[in-house]
């Protein structure tokens, strides 16, 4: 465990120095931008390892991973955060286990969120996922759907809309990615010019945050840049990568 811990600290720092080097590029504080880390695939021993370090919140892909390492760890006052597609019939977990979710894309999640979240007497930080990419695997609300969405959610007493979250498109060109990023934004400000208190921006990730937060992310979500190669392929267990 000291050697896994060793290169945590090691791969934290880096990711840090990286994040900090693309907030001076970009003209931002560094301090605007949150890291949070995905821990998908990787077990307790090593999550706790990364709670030693200072890291308390952890994004997660699949509701069962959460359910799993949730009871194990929970002496170490950790939030977990729902990153993956969520189907309505995991809402109870997520609303009993979870901190956040960053992928609320339709109104039978919110619609389901919410009832499990009355009955646990519990409110919840929500990020809603917009799709700003052509590729048919990615989930996300359609952009054009956004503001009406927004105002949708403001029947739900349980769920507090905090900002935006996407995926970019899976591209070697940076521009198609940037665009990605830059669409969010727009969005985003359009949202607030509307009137919808909703800052946060969670996008980029081990291949992309720098991009990202040229484009104004707030929050970058990085899993192999942290913890390393996962046992199988981000298709396995983010099927929309």
């Amino acid at each position: 465990m000291p050697n896994e811990t060793a290169h945590l600290a090691a791969n934290l720092a880096a990711i840090r120095q990286g994040i900090d080097a693309a907030c001076r590029q970009a003209g931002r504080d560094p301090s605007e931008v949150t890291l949070l880390p995905v821990s998908k695939t990787f077990g307790p021993d090593v999550i706790r390892a990364a709670v030693g370090l200072g890291q308390h919140r952890f994004g997660e892909n699949k509701v069962q991973e959460i359910r799993d390492k949730a009871p194990v760890l929970a002496d170490c006052g950790i939030d977990w955060v729902m990153i993956g597609h969520l189907q309505t019939n995991k809402a109870k977990d997520v609303a009993r286990l979870a901190s956040e979710v960053q992928s609320l894309d339709r109104m039978d999640l919110a619609e389901a969120l919410d009832r499990r979240l009355q009955l646990e007497g519990r409110t919840m930080d929500v990020l809603v996922q917009v799709k700003t990419s052509s590729e048919e695997s990615k989930y996300g609300l359609a952009p054009d759907a956004l503001l009406p969405f927004l105002e949708q959610l403001k029947t739900f007493g349980t769920l507090r809309p905090r900002g935006l979250m996407t995926l970019a498109i899976h591209s070697t060109d940076p521009v198609e990615v940037r665009s990605c990023f830059r669409r969010l934004r727009e969005l985003r400000d359009q949202a607030q010019a509307e009137g919808f208190d909703i800052p946060r921006l969670s996008m980029g990730m081990s291949g992309d945050f720098p991009i990202a937060i040229a484009e104004g992310s707030t929050e970058v979500r990085i899993g192999t840049s942290i913890f390393g190669l996962r046992p199988y392929g981000d298709a396995y267990y983010w099927p929309e990568t």
